[in-house]
């Protein structure tokens, strides 16, 4: 030790050379990858289904709101123009048409905006000046999405209900 200082004691650790730190890669292995990607897969498996069923009865639940104000506004507007007014529903095309004087005055396509499926017991509904169901049978019309179902109702008077 040829530097070292009279009356000092040379340090054990001198003789070392200095430490070559040693790099890894930061980042997963393929297999720590691959577990991660199942847990993941296995709890979005998990997940999904109720998240899926509560979308569909959003959905269902939209579609009979929308059924339900087409056919006040239906009523509202005989009254109102005191004329008849006749509500078409369109299986089919998942379409709700209202009709006044053979024109169409609203038309709502719940198939495209709601992806539901309709079912009814008749085609259509007329109300009269005085906002009364024309016809001699209640409507019912069905909306479905997946598991989820809801009805709604017309009476012979024109009065809605789901």
């Amino acid at each position: 030790m040829a530097h070292e200082q009279p009356g000092t004691r040379p340090s054990r650790f001198a003789s070392i050379p200095p430490r070559v730190k040693a790099t890894r890669a930061v980042g997963l292995t393929l297999a720590e990858l691959l577990v991660v990607l199942l847990v993941v897969g296995v709890l979005l498996s998990l997940a999904l289904p109720p998240f899926a069923a509560a979308a569909d009865r959003a959905a269902v639940r939209s579609a009979v709101s929308e059924l339900a104000s087409t056919f006040a506004a239906a009523r509202q507007l005989a009254i109102h123009q005191r004329t008849a007014v006749a509500v078409e529903i369109d299986t089919t095309a998942g379409a709700v048409r209202a009709r006044a004087g053979g024109a169409v005055v609203l038309e709502r396509g719940l198939r495209t905006a709601y992806s539901v499926r309709l079912s009814t017991t008749r085609d259509s509904m007329a109300y009269d000046a005085r906002g009364l169901g024309i016809g001699a049978a209640n409507l019912s019309v069905v909306a479905r999405r997946g598991r989820s179902v809801e009805t709604l109702f017309v009476s012979r008077l024109g009065r809605v209900r789901h």
